[in-house]
């Protein structure tokens, strides 16, 4: 990728700790390489971690993302994401009505996921009595 001038993507650094010091090493000598292209990036992801190398997030551009706020953001954000958002895939389907209706209520499903995230294990981990009215 350097040389070619690639974007190189790699996701989720939180979850390789040992690996942390290479790719602090990796990352510093990259401005250094007679090679590098001028078009080559290099994106990483990563949650919030005491582990990622400092440099790396001090010389580097940081950018965040967050879920939308509330169930009917969420779901049409959702609609709005590739594939769904391709009309070719969105109408193509044999199953028309089936599908429309499974695909909503994964969209729901997800956007009352990431709404009870909020709440942390409160919202999970404590039976409620549900009544009749």
């Amino acid at each position: 990728g350097t040389e070619k001038g690639s974007w190189v993507m790699l996701q989720n650094c939180h979850l390789s700790v040992s690996w942390m010091p290479t790719l602090d090493r990796i990352v510093e000598m990259q401005p250094e390489q007679p090679k590098t292209h001028r078009d080559y990036r290099l994106w990483l992801s990563s949650y919030p971690a005491a582990t990622f190398p400092v440099a790396i997030l001090q010389n580097g551009v940081k950018m965040t993302t967050e879920p939308p706020k509330g169930l009917r953001l969420n779901i049409a954000g959702s609609y709005k994401m590739d594939p769904i958002s391709n009309p070719e895939f969105f109408d193509n389907c044999t199953k028309d009505y089936n599908f429309k209706k499974l695909l909503f209520g994964l969209t729901f499903f997800h956007a009352v996921i990431q709404e009870r995230r909020l709440y942390g294990p409160l919202g999970w981990n404590i039976p409620y009595e549900f009544t009749e009215s």
